[in-house]
């Protein structure tokens, strides 16, 4: 899809843009004018993402920052950095974030029957509590600011909605996500704040370099367009619903799976 300019301007926070599908929707953002604030626990990630876009989309002020999307301490001063470092010089207020993509997350995959307690938990933290913690401090922010609109993206996945094997954590986790979504569409739409949720099947990206080729190759056949998804294609879907052409659409999920699952 060709780059325009639905999001220059804008103030956009990223969380887990350090690689895949984060680091295609930092630089899908940018290249239609947003500002972008590359968030990753891993800082050295995060800093080659904004290489990326200093080098590409120059002038537009992006920034890298560290965050541990578990900790409400370390989502708190993530948040507060951003509206220190684009306050508004003239009027002295400060600029949350108008658009937030909720992109962080792991997996530990192991069957239901041998997984640790930990394991569960951890994928949990990051993953369900992770986009909780960041959609109500940028929400608070947002709120705090008077702004008058803004659009939360959260990342869940195809497989919350019809399980996989070995994954019950992660599977349970962007279950989880998609329900917070509808719910916070419902509670923020008072104050013009979007929150939509995208499913991506499975995709091109560092978690699934891991699994073994004869799995990619069982998986990619019963996808209806008979391949694995591209970051990109993600990220085409997250510019839509952080621009104004999704403005009357919140509370939804969009798949993008190849149709996978279909029916």
């Amino acid at each position: 899809m060709a780059a325009s300019s639905r999001l220059i301007s804008r103030l956009t926070l990223v969380t887990g843009g350090g690689s895949g599908i984060g680091r295609a929707v930092c630089q899908r953002f940018a290249s239609e004018g947003a500002s972008v604030v590359v968030a990753d626990r891993n800082e050295e990630s995060a800093n080659q993402t904004l290489e990326l876009l200093s080098r590409d989309h120059k002038g537009q002020g992006h920034l890298a920052l560290g965050v541990d999307v578990s900790s409400k301490d370390s989502v708190e001063k993530l948040v507060t950095s951003i509206q220190v470092k684009f306050m508004c010089l003239s009027c002295f207020l400060a600029a949350p974030p108008s658009v937030c993509v909720n992109a962080a997350g792991i997996t530990q995959d192991e069957f239901l029957l041998k997984m640790e307690e930990d394991e569960f938990d951890k994928v949990i933290e990051v993953n369900l509590k992770g986009t909780f913690l960041v959609t109500q401090a940028v929400s608070k922010a947002l709120v705090s600011a008077g702004a008058v609109k803004g659009s939360i993206i959260t990342v869940g996945s195809i497989v919350g909605k019809v399980g996989n094997i070995g994954q019950v954590n992660y599977s349970a986790s962007k279950a989880g996500v998609e329900g917070l979504t509808r719910t916070a569409a419902k509670e923020l739409s008072k104050f013009g704040i979007r929150c939509n949720c995208v499913l991506p099947g499975f995709i091109t990206t560092p978690m699934t370099d891991k699994v073994p080729e004869k799995v990619i190759d069982k998986l990619t056949a019963v996808i209806p367009m008979g391949r694995m998804g591209e970051p990109a294609e993600v990220a085409d879907a997250c510019a839509f619903l952080a621009s104004d052409d999704s403005r009357y659409i919140t509370g939804i999920s969009i798949e993008v799976a190849g149709g996978l699952f279909i029916g």
